[in-house]
């Protein structure tokens, strides 16, 4: 049900008549700051305050006569209001009512993302501190390396997804910024108090400088780091892609009652949640490549931003809301495989010891390039299947005579390689 409403949310937020209300609200707040210095009348003022209203249709209507939407929407407003419409928009050009609107729809759009990640934040932490002590196979190169926990993994996510956190609250802050400053940013017709009165009056700060155009460097901002957090989203998903693996299952997503896996293969169980998202991601990134594109613009203005950012500011806020929870339910349901970690560990019958090897003989005065030939030779005999790591050890004379066994039986000991967990938690919650 909070999900919904929150997808209602910023579906409301991008349409018509959002879009068109958050026009009206930046007109309205201009004349109240032209009434607070004396060039509107408060009767005037009140009267357009109690009258001013539209409907997407008529806007419509007159846009396919005068081929201007703002202009469309200032005479749909004046059919209401009379006489006194001849006060609003006064001293101000189109990108005035654009920028700042679009200002008011990014930061409430930002709201509803920053709640989505606090969220899927509390989820990882949860499956962090399940799975806490859960002993898994690390890789690198997709190849077994050194033991971590389950937990480390989700541990990680959160951290990541904190900082992700601080970067959307700051491009929601640096976006937040509307002008009125007229057709080519020099308050030539309306005086910055006019600006500073009705940017506060919409919750947002007034740009200490602008062309007819907000900057779109702050708008690139925001792209990137939604882009970024796609990203993130992608490397999680990913990871639970690999973890679903048919020979790996150490995790799977969610399977509902009733859910077909293939159309062909009835035995089928896809991640199609996780590959759903590394999709969207692309998306993400592409809107941001869109975005600083729309940083160049010719001299004060040109409308070459305009088009894009039509697309990209509804499609991009919606595709990450929609990805985050995804993925937070993803999260929070995935079927976890203890049993197959533990077996994955055993595959390779040992050999995830070796640098514990390695270190020992260096503290016996071994030189390292001598002890790293002693350790792999064995290694690889492991690897054409030619016995358990530890046992080939113990058999090869050189490592037994400078070790001895009780050493070498003291290495292989699986919780030396979980003993900072504690220490990592502490410093990711």
């Amino acid at each position: 049900m909070i999900r919904r409403y929150s997808r209602e949310i910023m579906q409301h937020i991008w349409s018509d008549e959002n879009r068109y209300q958050k026009w009206l609200d930046v007109e309205i707040a201009v004349c109240e700051a032209w009434a607070s210095l004396g060039r509107i009348p408060q009767k005037s003022l009140e009267n357009i305050k109690s009258k001013a209203r539209f409907t997407v249709e008529r806007i419509e209507e007159i846009e396919a006569v005068t081929r201007h939407d703002v202009i469309a929407f200032v005479s749909c407003v004046a059919e209401y209001v009379g006489e006194d419409a001849r006060f609003i928009h006064m001293g101000m050009t189109s990108s005035d009512v654009l920028d700042t609107a679009l200002a008011l729809q990014l930061k409430e759009s930002a709201q509803i993302i920053i709640q989505d990640i606090r969220t899927l934040m509390e989820v990882l932490k949860k499956r962090a501190f399940e799975f806490k002590y859960t002993p898994a196979m690390g890789r690198s190169h997709g190849v077994h390396a050194e033991p971590i926990t389950f937990g480390l993994k989700f541990a990680l996510w959160y951290a990541e997804m904190a900082r992700n956190l601080k970067r959307m609250e700051e491009a929601a802050r640096v976006i937040s910024f509307g002008k009125i400053s007229g057709a080519v940013g020099t308050f030539a017709n309306i005086p910055p108090e006019v600006e500073e009165y009705a940017c506060r009056r919409l919750g947002l700060e007034p740009d200490p400088i602008s062309t007819q155009i907000v900057q779109r460097d702050r708008h690139a901002q925001f792209f990137t780091t939604i882009a970024i957090i796609g990203s993130t989203l992608e490397k999680i998903a990913t990871e639970i892609r690999h973890l679903q693996r048919t020979e790996v299952l150490e995790a799977m997503e969610p399977f509902g009652k009733g859910q077909k896996g293939s159309s062909a293969m009835p035995h089928k169980k896809n991640p199609i949640l996780s590959e759903n998202i590394t999709g969207l991601s692309r998306l993400l990134r592409g809107y941001c490549l869109s975005s600083l594109e729309n940083v160049a613009l010719w001299h004060e203005r040109d409308i070459s931003h305009s088009s894009v950012e039509r697309v990209i500011a509804p499609d991009a806020t919606i595709v990450l809301d929609f990805a985050l929870a995804r993925l937070t339910g993803v999260i929070d349901g995935l079927v976890v495989y203890p049993e197959n970690m533990q077996k994955n560990i055993g595959l390779t019958r040992g050999l995830w010891h070796s640098q514990g090897v390695l270190l020992a003989l260096v503290d016996r005065g071994v030189a390292r390039d001598t002890a790293y030939q002693w350790v792999q030779r064995n290694a690889l005999k492991v690897w054409e299947n030619k016995g358990e790591f530890k046992d080939l050890l113990l058999a090869d004379e050189d490592i037994a005579s400078t070790l001895g066994a009780d050493a070498i039986e003291k290495l292989f000991d699986l919780s030396h390689h979980l003993k900072f967990v504690d220490n990592i938690f502490e410093r990711v919650f």
